[in-house]
């Protein structure tokens, strides 16, 4: 019987490191393709429906957070508001991308995910258009970030409100997860705030 187990019990941890050495393979070479790249390189849609180039925000250290309106995390608009408010002058920008892959909580329009935020949170970060983070359909931006800051075990975006901090020349440096609030993000974005803008 303690041969059978130990058999066993051989087989099962040579099939879990099986398992994490091909998501770590996996992830190595997904994050080679994008190893050059940066935010800069992609094209988004406004809530207008409008695309355009995240360029614009050149130099800029940038927080793109999955959000949503009927989510446990939503009154995190709050904090991310706030820290707008404090650090927009010195550079810094909040860019929001509703999303409704996670328990459909965010099954409103853009336009209406506009009035919610605007309404209830008073934001005035930009709130772009409804997107996709995971699966087949995501946009390729969330898929740059998640191969350049891979989550615990998986790259997917466990749930709304997952933050993806940028620093000033377009490069992911620090992926937060939905429970950490945008307050304890201040140290990180100061540090990165001090740097010197991309030329």
């Amino acid at each position: 019987m303690d041969a059978v187990r130990n058999h066993t019990l051989k087989c099962l941890l040579r099939f879990i490191a099986s398992l994490f050495l091909a998501m770590f393979l996996f992830g190595c070479a997904t994050t080679e393709f994008y190893m050059d790249g940066n935010v800069y390189d992609f094209i988004v849609k406004n809530a207008s429906g409008e695309k355009g180039p995240l360029r614009v925000y050149r130099g800029k250290v940038l927080l793109i957070v999955n959000t949503a309106s009927k989510c446990g995390f939503t009154p995190q608009y709050a904090g991310l508001q706030r820290l707008y408010e404090k650090y927009k002058d010195s550079g810094f920008v909040v860019l929001a991308f509703p999303c409704n892959q996670f328990a459909s909580q965010e099954p409103g329009d853009d336009e209406s995910i506009q009035t919610f935020c605007e309404l209830n949170y008073g934001v005035t970060f930009p709130v772009f258009a409804k997107t996709a983070v995971n699966g087949e359909d995501a946009d390729p931006l969330f898929k740059f970030l998640k191969s350049a800051k891979p989550g615990f075990l998986t790259k997917s975006v466990k749930w709304n409100f997952t933050k993806f901090l940028i620093d000033r020349a377009g490069k992911p440096v620090a992926r937060y997860s939905p429970m950490t609030s945008p307050k304890k993000l201040e140290g990180a974005i100061r540090k990165l705030l001090a740097s010197e803008p991309a030329p």
